[in-house]
């Protein structure tokens, strides 16, 4: 029987091939703008306009974008799974649960902590969602994994990359690596390296890699289903391609039909799915300081160090008048004053230093770095109330950063349960941290169940809070049992407090003292204990009830 032709071959992979050249070329301009901030972000765009005269790069940039990180940690997501459909609910219960140890298996808070820097450097950062075939000694698993953007090409103009018809993932490999994973490799001609790379420090020798492309694409089917195929190859070599494959060639590599890539924008732009980030917002800030640090320096080096007019043949000994660790300098003849005269440097005008100081905080406003944001205040400012309060309103730019990352970080949980109810089965189980610290195990049984397709809102909280926060939290609550929140008499007036009120935990608090207020209803309608009764007990009065206590009951049952 004569075989099947595959579906992609070498005729498809160049165009493919070209079809990359073509994204690449359209990215350049990107490209090229992330380079750049890398310089800046690494300290080495100062540039010396003379020999000998000092380049300062001030860090002012990276301490914003430090600060920025900070924010972005003290705030790390956790996610919440909840149901659209009360049949779903124990389903999100486990996927609550799962959901933190699959991301903990791809070390997602390390990799939280560095796609934070492209995100504030460049303007966006890029997570890839993929199903790794040898992880877990061959059973396979979830890789979550940070994507250089360098390496990944879209088609140019469109603003969401799951618009974009072809995406392409470029990454170098060394050849008798690929060899000894691909013998058809053997031999055979590869694709010369193109690769866009940082300004690295070291010296790189790519002449032994070759250029391997992860090509993904999308079909329309004829229903009208979207899927997403999967094609690697070296030069015009196909490595593995779903649509040669029978069991994907219906129905691409993912369910879910999406591109495993998220990006975390954090300014958009209209004509492209990257934005641009702070240090393009700051870096013409922070050149103009740097030359005013170099006008400065350069002053303060002339003014250090003397120089001195000197006449021909005036008499004096050169070498040990230069000499300043000699006592004597031996003059020959009469010495005139004009002989040598020291050349003296003007001070500069006071505006210059004052210029160099408005650049400073030109450039903490735009960035949002003001002083309070990092514990830092101003005269006049020394209440702890107050410097909360302005703390709290110089931080809405730090929060709009972080909800943009939970909207990533929501898309990026979105596809980790399309892989946990394509790929899992139902005798995998996962290891958990139950409620009593004790290891517990969870199956994922009915996750991957094809007669439907639940759905769930993932809700973001963060998992860490800053130690502020705690203590704004602690100083709440003690605040609230001052004030007689906790006595079960004042629990009316309390919960009418409550209802204009909206702080974290607050459902709870309603809660408890609604209970205190059932409980305190429950006693006073208790009837008196007759007299063989009360003998050795506490009887309890009976009297009739106030006004605010007959209120109670219904309070109590809308807090519940």
């Amino acid at each position: 029987m004569q075989a099947t032709k595959p579906r992609i071959g070498k005729a498809e992979v160049q165009r493919a091939a070209d079809l990359l050249a073509a994204y690449r070329r359209g990215k350049q301009a990107l490209d090229q703008r992330i380079i750049e901030d890398e310089r800046w972000y690494r300290l080495r765009h100062g540039a010396k306009t003379r020999p000998g005269e000092p380049a300062p790069a001030s860090a002012w940039l990276l301490n914003s974008l430090l600060g920025k990180h900070g924010d972005m940690m003290d705030n790390y997501p956790a996610p919440d799974v909840l149901p659209r459909e009360p049949s779903d609910t124990q389903d999100a219960k486990t996927l609550s649960r799962i959901l933190p140890v699959v991301l903990e298996r791809s070390d997602f808070e390390g990799l939280y902590s560095r796609n934070a820097y492209p995100k504030l450097r460049h303007g966006t950062a890029c997570y890839g969602v993929f199903w790794d075939t040898e992880a877990e000694d061959g059973l396979g698993d979830i890789r979550v994994t940070a994507v250089d953007l360098l390496n990944l090409f879209w088609e140019p103009g469109v603003r969401d990359v799951q618009d974009s018809r072809n995406v392409f993932l470029v990454t170098l490999c060394d050849n008798d690596l690929l060899d000894a994973a691909y013998p058809e490799l053997s031999g055979k001609l590869r694709s010369p390296v193109e690769a866009t790379t940082y300004r690295s420090e070291d010296a790189l020798d790519r002449s032994g890699k070759s250029q391997v492309v992860d090509w993904y694409y999308k079909k329309r089917l004829p229903g009208g289903k979207t899927i997403v195929h999967f094609c690697k190859f070296v030069g015009s070599t196909v490595l593995y391609a779903t649509e040669n494959e029978p069991m994907f060639e219906g129905k691409g590599l993912y369910d879910h039909g999406q591109y495993p890539f998220v990006l975390d924008v954090l300014f958009p732009l209209e004509d492209s799915p990257a934005g641009f980030g702070y240090v393009d917002l700051m870096k013409g800030t922070q050149s103009y300081i740097d030359q005013l640090d170099s006008i400065l320096l350069n002053n303060a080096r002339l003014a250090g160090r003397p120089r001195w007019f000197y006449r021909d043949a005036c008499g004096v000994n050169e070498q040990e008048f230069a000499d300043f660790t000699r006592d004597f300098v031996h003059v020959t003849g009469r010495l005139d004053p004009d002989d040598l005269r020291q050349i003296e440097v003007e001070p500069l005008p006071a505006f210059i230093a004052n210029h160099l100081q408005n650049k400073v905080e030109e450039l903490k406003e735009t960035s949002g770095n003001r002083d309070f944001a990092q514990g830092g205040t101003s005269s006049g400012v020394t209440a702890a109330s107050a410097i909360a309060a302005l703390q709290e309103a110089g931080s809405k730019l730090s929060r709009d950063l972080i909800k943009g990352s939970y909207r990533a970080f929501t898309q990026v949980c979105t596809l980790v349960i399309e892989l946990i109810r394509q790929f899992y089965d139902d005798s995998r189980a996962v290891r958990i941290t139950g409620e009593d610290g004790k290891p517990l195990f969870l199956t994922t049984g009915g996750l991957a169940r094809r007669d439907r397709r639940p759905a769930f809102d993932i809700q973001v909280r963060a998992q860490k809070a800053s130690p502020f926060s705690q203590m704004s939290r602690n100083e709440q609550a003690k605040e609230l049992y001052r004030l007689g929140f906790f006595r079960p008499e004042l629990a009316t007036q309390a919960l009418i407090a409550l209802e204009m009120m909206d702080f974290e935990g607050i459902e709870t608090v309603r809660g408890r003292i609604a209970e205190q207020a059932r409980l305190q209803m429950t006693a006073l309608q208790q009837p008196s204990l007759s007299g063989g009764q009360a003998a050795g007990h506490n009887q309890t009065i009976s009297r009739p009830l106030t006004v605010a206590e007959q209120q109670i009951p219904k309070a109590a049952k809308e807090a519940t």
